[in-house]
């Protein structure tokens, strides 16, 4: 019988850290628990006492993971010897010296305005038609992440200032205006279809699932693949595909870019700047039809 892991007490300082020090969100725990976990058993403990070769040797040993792991890995583990550099339990951090890969620049997919028309033009005959409707247009209208999106709570919602009110990474808040036409459908599934879908049932989220909870990340998923599917769009679309879109038709049209990073809650700008390399890729590609551009 395998012998249970238990994480040694600078990992557990260090995750608590995290959680209530960083407050990152419970998947971000979770991917720096797992790396940490797999860090910790592969020097079966003493990370204290780790050197430079020690580390060149691990980093090696994942050698067959792609290259966004392992820049994780070396993140993460740059970041705890930070962490018990900064408390004083470590003089110098092993890491300074290690590279990490660089990961190649991969520009996020989004729909084209025109794609967005035919997934919102969803034929409402039931309640949840009306639910989906209601979702998909203020995910569209907001950017929000999915996670956002299905935690979101009736009282998050302001329809006569016209905003919601987002509870983001590390619980950070953030207000963000809806267009008329998300609050129209978001009244109408309010005011008529939600009931509806609840039966008896009370429950504070505001979409809710067909097992009477809050809709979840793959019950959502599942509900976009299928509206994808009926308006004959074939790019691989997940949720967060919509909040692409939010941002690159954004800026398309004239939107400042800190204003974009505001409304997503990108703590960086460069985090949002990628919208702006879309968006100029579309611009080269669309001068390709310019009928004195062709060589003769």
């Amino acid at each position: 019988m395998m012998e249970e892991y238990v994480p040694s007490r600078y990992i557990l300082s260090y995750l608590d850290y995290l959680e209530y020090e960083r407050k990152l969100s419970n998947n971000t725990l979770k991917s720096y628990k797992n790396d940490l976990k797999k860090f910790d058993m592969f020097f079966k403990g003493g990370l204290k006492e780790i050197t430079y070769k020690d580390l060149q040797r691990y980093v090696s040993s994942i050698q067959d993971m792609n290259t966004r792991s392992i820049a994780h890995h070396i993140t993460v583990i740059n970041s705890f010897y930070m962490f018990l550099q900064n408390d004083g339990i470590i003089t110098d951090n092993p890491c300074t010296n290690i590279a990490s890969p660089k990961i190649p620049k991969k520009l996020p997919v989004f729909l084209t305005e025109e794609e967005t028309d035919k997934l919102l033009n969803i034929n409402l005959v039931t309640p949840y038609d009306y639910r989906n409707k209601a979702m998909l247009e203020l995910l569209y209208a907001t950017g929000l992440r999915i996670s956002e999106l299905c935690n979101l709570k009736l009282i998050d919602i302001d329809i006569e200032n016209c905003f919601v009110r987002v509870f983001g990474k590390g619980k950070k808040e953030r207000i963000v205006p809806v267009t008329d036409l998300a609050l129209k459908y978001l009244k109408l599934y309010i005011g008529n279809y939600r009931n509806i879908i609840l039966k008896s049932k009370v429950s504070e989220y505001l979409f809710i699932s067909n097992s009477l909870n809050n809709i979840t990340r793959q019950g959502f998923f599942k509900i976009i693949k299928k509206e994808c599917k009926r308006a004959g769009i074939t790019k691989n679309v997940s949720p967060h595909v919509l909040r692409h879109s939010f941002a690159t038709h954004l800026l398309k049209h004239g939107a400042d870019l800190r204003i974009i990073q505001e409304l997503l809650g990108h703590e960086d700008i460069s985090t949002t700047q990628i919208y702006a390399h879309l968006v100029n890729e579309k611009l080269k590609e669309d001068y390709q039809c310019h009928p004195r551009n062709k060589i003769v």
